[in-house]
């Protein structure tokens, strides 16, 4: 007799869909709402965070008042991990997110943000802002400096747009291009950040493994957000990144789940990591539905319960435009509904 292997994806898929994978998430405790320690630091995030990029108005215009509803619908439903950048918006992003929170308790929530960039008015287009991926922006153009006094600039600025006195997880944002500057004057004022209480925690959060790998090996960071890079249907990070941060104990926050859209709605025309998707690739993706739906499970859910699998992985991070919750006899599932999905994210059966 010959047996077929079906690929990993689709293995895992099914495995987080069915009842046993239900017993599997409730072993390795990735449940949404949960709090995790992460790594070595005393911060405790919730394994769900939100991501503001897509209500930066990345791809399509958010209102303030859309913006203020999902991160009060994401508080609700007892998120307490928010992620934002300097990027984002062009300084929406974090303007808008320092809003939504003000009047909430400080120590209910961690909040990470980004050092990498400044926001200046008089810095030539970046290929993002002659793309048009940020939309309804200030007339602002972000200028990569990670040199010490640029990167103190950025946090100060930062703090300013937020409307607080502290950040909780300060990364150093796509240094791929910039290793050797991130190494000598990046890290070294967060590292003096931190010894100073300024911030809990001291990361990097890049789309690319090696920078990644580097960082681990020669610096001291708590963590990483790694931008899909260990998603069902991207496993670089888990050749060696993954491995080298469960070693030195590095937190990894995933990012990136749906790989910019196809895991949320496989389809002709979905993008996989900001460009249009290949063929191949929604083949693929739609294969993974298919086994999600088998189960009842939506594949965004799939897609988000994945990476939480792993022991590096202390969290999840992903944006939404709106937010909705199915509550169940056997636990409270959260899923997101993505601003490029053109429907909400529902469970079926």
């Amino acid at each position: 007799m010959r047996f077929r292997v079906k690929p990993l994806e689709l293995r895992v898929a099914a495995g987080f869909a069915g009842r046993a994978g239900a017993r599997r998430r409730k072993m390795t405790g990735s449940n949404p709402l949960k709090r995790i320690r992460l790594g070595r630091t005393a911060l405790e995030v919730t394994r769900l965070g939100l991501g503001t990029a897509p209500l930066g108005g990345l791809f399509m215009p958010v209102s303030e008042e859309r913006f203020t509803a999902t991160v009060e619908r994401a508080w609700e439903l007892g998120l307490r991990l928010f992620d934002t950048a300097p990027l984002y918006g062009k300084g929406t992003a974090e303007t808008r997110l320092g809003a939504a929170l003000a009047g909430r308790p400080r120590n209910e929530y961690v909040l990470s943000t980004k050092v990498g960039r400044l926001l200046r008015p008089d810095a030539p287009p970046d290929p993002e802002t002659l793309r048009g991926l940020w939309h309804d922006a200030p007339a602002l153009n972000p200028s990569f400096d990670f040199s010490e006094e640029g990167v103190l600039r950025s946090f100060s600025e930062s703090l300013e747009r937020l409307g607080l006195d502290r950040i909780d997880i300060a990364l150093i944002h796509d240094p791929d291009d910039h290793d050797e500057q991130a190494l000598a004057g990046a890290y070294p004022a967060l590292e003096r950040l931190r010894s100073e209480g300024v911030i809990g925690a001291v990361g990097v959060g890049a789309n690319h493994v090696d920078v990644l790998c580097r960082f681990a090996r020669e610096t001291d960071v708590d963590c990483f957000l790694v931008a899909g890079r260990y998603t069902l249907l991207d496993h670089v990070a888990l050749q060696q990144l993954l491995p080298l941060c469960v070693d030195r104990g590095i937190a990894v926050i995933a990012g990136g789940v749906y790989n910019s859209g196809i895991l949320a709605n496989p389809q002709a025309g979905a993008t996989f990591n900001y460009e249009p998707a290949s063929h191949e690739l929604v083949e693929r993706a739609l294969r993974l539905q298919s086994a999600c739906e088998r189960h009842g499970v939506p594949l965004s859910a799939a897609a988000i319960q994945f990476p939480l699998a792993h022991p590096a992985v202390a969290a999840v991070v992903t944006g939404a435009a709106r937010w909705r919750s199915s509550r169940k006899t056997s636990g409270t599932h959260v899923f997101l509904c993505r601003p490029t999905c053109g429907r909400s994210c529902r469970r079926k059966g």
